[in-house]
């Protein structure tokens, strides 16, 4: 256990960037923490796996695409306390895959410029990548 006395919770999250340079972002569903919230995909690691091959596995589980782990670029990364977990979220770029992206677990799907998404409202962690994005795209 951190010396926050909290548990540290590691979780992956992508901006997946389309040839016109919108994002994919997902609106959190109904019954679930922060629901209603926009957040860039991803997901929790499994014991003993990469970020990268979380990654790859939570986008196939997510939104039926798949890519590679080496179509993923580290770009920044998120670290916010939460009341009960510290979240720490690293994020990657993503601009190649194949596939059409769905929603598979009940999410809602936007494509959004750079420059929308300071205005969707974000969990406190997701927030804070906008400005990196933004600024590589």
């Amino acid at each position: 256990m951190p010396a926050t006395g909290v548990d540290l919770l590691l979780v992956v999250a992508c901006a997946l960037v389309d040839a016109d340079g919108r994002v994919l972002v997902a609106r959190r569903p109904e019954g679930r923490p922060l629901a209603g919230l926009w957040e860039f995909p991803g997901g929790k690691l499994r014991p003993g796996e990469s970020p990268e091959a979380a990654l790859v596995r939570e986008l196939r589980e997510e939104l039926g695409i798949d890519t590679e782990e080496s179509c993923l670029a580290p770009l920044t990364f998120a670290s916010h306390r939460y009341p009960d977990h510290h979240l720490l979220m690293p994020l990657f770029v993503c601009r190649v895959w194949r596939g059409i992206a769905r929603p598979r677990e009940g999410q809602e799907l936007r494509w959004v410029r750079p420059g929308e998404l300071g205005r969707l409202p974000m969990p406190p962690a997701d927030a804070p990548l906008v400005a990196a994005l933004r600024d590589l795209l």
